[in-house]
């Protein structure tokens, strides 16, 4: 059943469309600059700055991340307290211009971070319904609170376990996470039951603290110097062995079913030259994605005992520490329906001819004749929750409860949560068995008639979801009362799950991320700026 179209609403919906100009520069600022996990300082410094602008009280750095926030904004009292948010963090490995062909973005290494779902548009739809709502909360004397969040480090699942762990979710009413669709027969609609897993990520550190006591190592005599004696393995050797040694038990961690995966990314290999001296320091961080926190523990199980083992064999301490570790997502089927009535009154995005003819020319270029629809049609097509819920059902196991990952589940066992999907702008694969390259997926995402309509259609459902939240105590109540029942009491309820960081998790910032440094050559990624080539 549609949702009804209340002055309020009426109100909201105007406010994009006259301020959707304005809206699509933000969003081509932030694409600008593609800045990785943890390290989004000037796109967290833009939306502190924008929302003090529009009247937000803003705490920056919020739980201790240095490119995390918290804005509120209030009209009246004892209204409800509606959530929205932002992502900002960029990819690296995928710098791409935004033209029709393959090209890094210049000034930059070829392998520097650029936007994949985008979170710069997943951002602006966020701020875009936060704004409508508070324009028809002014204009109509609503009663209500709003509560925005920027989140960084969504790619590592990052911020939101921490912002959980620090209480920072434990006053919100009802929250509607939006995100570009990943899943294309789910383009634009609301999760009924299955939502994202868990996330679990470590790093392992491996220190070789006294090397001269390695029993082979021998003494220096006579005319002996140290690169004539016996060095200990040390650290490099003790994150090859872990990476080697993962990647054979990999096979015996669990079952063959179910979808689970395990990926690792080496983030220092010793910190020494190619001498005789043992390297003293390395890091390598593991992150697994499941469907549960029993799966969950036992892939750790088998990463500690990988570790402790070749930490012994190189002589080395060891030592690991959290990176992220989020619930699994639960439903709200009432804030569902609710969400989903008003997608219907706002309809699906409609993508411009500009956005088509870029992506007609990007099949050429890849060596194809181009249709005349480059986008598959169900980016501009509703699908109804529940046959999205069957749809995504087929694929997976009877027993698996949810599926892929995303840190905004934490947020679920805080507060009534929806899960959002609106179409994105994507390429169809220009031939049987033909893939569309990743480099695609990230030009479309700086070219503002394949975003535009995406993200201003998300900002739109989520204003008028918000406000009739706010207007109708009724259907606010329905969110609660399944929130209660699902976790058995609400927050510390006999069904609830605790943030699994525990209490005041510190965030994961000191790890060497990659990010952009200033030298005496300018501006430059932890990957060097390599010289321009003829």
């Amino acid at each position: 059943m549609t949702a009804e179209l209340t002055p309020a609403k009426r109100t909201a919906l105007a406010w994009v469309e006259a301020n959707a100009e304005r809206l699509s520069r933000d969003h081509m600022e932030i694409w600008h600059l593609h800045e990785p996990s943890w390290r989004e300082y000037k796109s967290a410094a833009w939306y502190v700055e924008r929302l003090r602008a529009e009247g937000f009280e803003v705490e920056p750095g919020s739980a201790g991340m240095p490119t995390a926030l918290c804005a509120t904004w209030e009209n009246g009292s004892g209204g409800p307290t509606i959530c929205c948010y932002a992502e900002y963090d960029a990819v690296v490995g995928s710098s791409q211009e935004a033209v029709p062909y393959r090209k890094p973005r210049e000034g930059v290494h070829p392998y520097a971070a650029g936007h994949t779902d985008p979170h710069s548009a997943l951002g602006l739809g966020g701020l875009t319904g936060a704004l409508a709502m508070q324009a028809a909360m002014k204009e109509h004397n609503i009663a209500g609170r709003i509560k925005f969040f920027g989140e960084p480090a969504e790619k590592m699942c990052g911020s939101k376990p921490i912002h959980a762990s620090h209480g920072y979710y434990d006053d919100i009413d009802a929250l509607i996470s939006f995100h570009p669709t990943s899943l294309p027969d789910l383009s634009n609609t609301v999760i009924w039951e299955t939502h994202c897993g868990c996330y679990w990520s470590k790093v392992y550190t491996f220190e070789s603290v006294d090397p001269e006591t390695w029993g082979s190592a021998g003494e220096r005599k006579g005319s002996q110097n140290s690169h004539a004696i016996a060095r200990a393995p040390a650290a490099l050797d003790a994150m090859c062995l872990m990476y080697t040694t993962t990647k054979y038990t990999k096979e015996n961690m669990l079952p063959h079913r179910g979808s689970w995966t395990l990926n690792e990314a080496i983030l220092n290999g010793g910190f020494a030259t190619a001498d005789n001296l043992p390297p003293r320091y390395s890091q390598i961080q593991y992150a697994w994605r499941c469907p549960s926190i029993e799966m969950a523990e036992a892939i750790e199980r088998v990463l500690d005992n990988n570790a402790e083992h070749v930490a012994d064999l190189t002589h080395c301490q060891v030592k690991s520490e959290w990176v992220t570790k989020t619930r699994p997502g639960m439903a709200n089927n009432a804030l569902a329906e609710i969400t989903y009535s008003n997608f219907e009154l706002v309809g699906p995005p409609k993508f411009s001819d500009e956005a088509k003819e870029f992506g007609r020319e990007m099949i050429r270029n890849l060596g194809y004749e181009a249709p005349e629809e480059p986008f598959p049609e169900i980016l501009e097509q509703l699908v109804d929750p529940k046959e999205g819920e069957a749809i995504l059902r087929a694929q997976i196991p009877s027993w698996q409860k949810n599926y892929t990952s995303d840190d905004y589940t934490d947020m679920t066992w805080h507060t009534p949560t929806v899960r959002l999907y609106v179409g994105r702008a994507a390429l169809k694969n220009p031939a049987p068995g033909v893939k569309v390259p990743h480099w695609c997926h990230c030009a479309l995402g700086g070219v503002p008639g394949a975003m535009d309509p995406m993200f201003l259609t998300a900002g739109k459902v989520i204003a008028t979801t918000g406000l009739e939240l706010m207007e109708s105590p009724e259907a606010l109540a329905r969110c609660k009362a399944e929130f209660d029942e699902r976790t058995g009491g609400g927050i510390g309820g006999s069904k609830w799950i605790p943030p699994l960081l525990g209490k005041n998790a510190p965030a994961p910032i000191h790890f060497p991320w990659p990010e952009y440094v200033e030298t005496v050559r300018g501006a430059e990624w932890v990957m060097p700026t390599p010289p321009a080539q003829d």
